[in-house]
């Protein structure tokens, strides 16, 4: 297989794979882990051309820098480390979370993430959520102190709103915006697409497999997966929402069945093409433990879905019933 193409990451940043890959639960979130199969996963997407490798110091409390510490560190060169700082969790409950965006925790948080990962330099740093309690130009005065002082390349944010980031790129410039952008949750569109398109800040989408649910891999996830999947925690996932929202899929199906390609190649290329579509950089980061679902992945990159096919589509999202979060208030459109 053929490297992909590639991608600026934001008017100053470097270019990338035009798809990353997202590491969250190859430790983190989605059950039980094949911890060589995952190794094996981050060596062939570099192998395709992936180079954008996505974390948090929040993924298992630090564990996933940890361990994708020594494949970053081996091919130091080719690949650009994403991590963010931002979400508290608390070690006696993980279902706890707070936000933190104050100098004092960005400047305490950065030292643990480069410690982790073993790395001089965070090419990409995200404020994973905003603390709406704190400016968001002083969080990002803060965070434009560590670029200054060579321990950052590039800043992101995560699921802020178009205003949020054009106040936050008038104090630095922004190289990419995280948020979930999928053909079943597009409430960024809204305001935050539009202003990234308008400042050159690449458009970063998480999810965009739905969180496996695109790919037909499960309906229910309160049935289907183990306890200590956080999917079962969604309201778009579980009971009478998550059988509603199977039925959705249909159109995806037929277009796979169409062209032999996957439900999953289905969505990623929708994804992919939202770049031509509202003129950005759009680099997904679908997560995956396993080589062949990168080399899928990857292969979604290479589909251009016709008017037809993009129309049939449309519908989708303005269909699906739940939100993607039981509380949607530390999400950009809990904000909007």
């Amino acid at each position: 297989m053929s490297r992909i193409e590639t991608a600026r990451l934001g008017s100053e940043g470097p270019e990338v794979g035009v798809q990353g890959l997202g590491c969250m639960g190859m430790s983190f979130a989605y059950g039980p882990t094949d911890a060589d199969e995952a190794r094996a996963t981050l060596e062939r997407a570099l192998e395709l051309g992936v180079t954008l490798y996505d974390t948090a110091d929040m993924y298992g409390m630090g564990e996933n820098e940890k361990f994708i510490a020594p494949f970053i560190q081996a091919n130091r060169d080719a690949v650009t480390i994403a991590t963010k700082f931002g979400i508290v969790l608390d070690p006696d409950d993980p279902a706890k979370r707070g936000i933190r965006n104050d100098r004092e925790y960005i400047r305490a948080s950065v030292e643990g993430s480069l410690q982790r990962l073993g790395v001089d330099v965070i090419d990409l740093y995200y404020m994973h959520r905003r603390d709406v309690n704190v400016p968001i130009e002083e969080t990002v005065g803060a965070m434009a102190e560590l670029v200054q002082e060579g321990k950052v390349k590039q800043l992101g944010l995560s699921e802020v709103t178009g205003p949020e980031l054009r106040a936050a790129h008038a104090v630095h410039p922004i190289a990419a915006l995280q948020s979930e952008w999928s053909v079943f949750s597009r409430d960024v569109e809204k305001t935050a697409v539009p202003a990234a398109a308008e400042l050159g800040v690449a458009f970063v989408p998480y999810s965009p497999l739905g969180r496996g649910f695109l790919t037909g891999a499960f309906v229910k996830a309160d049935a289907e997966l183990t306890k200590d999947d956080f999917r079962q925690t969604m309201p778009r996932f579980t009971g009478e929402n998550a059988e509603k929202n199977a039925q959705l899929l249909a159109p995806l199906r037929a277009i796979a069945e169409a062209r032999d390609i996957t439900l999953g190649q289905v969505a990623l290329a929708w994804v992919q093409q939202q770049a031509q579509i509202h003129d950005l950089s759009v680099i997904p980061i679908p997560g995956t433990r396993k080589r062949t679902r990168v080399e899928e992945n990857t292969g979604a990159t290479r589909i251009g879905l016709t008017a037809a096919e993009l129309a049939t589509l449309e519908p989708i999202a303005g269909q699906v019933a739940g939100g993607r979060y039981a509380d949607m208030a530390f999400t950009s459109a809990g904000r909007e």
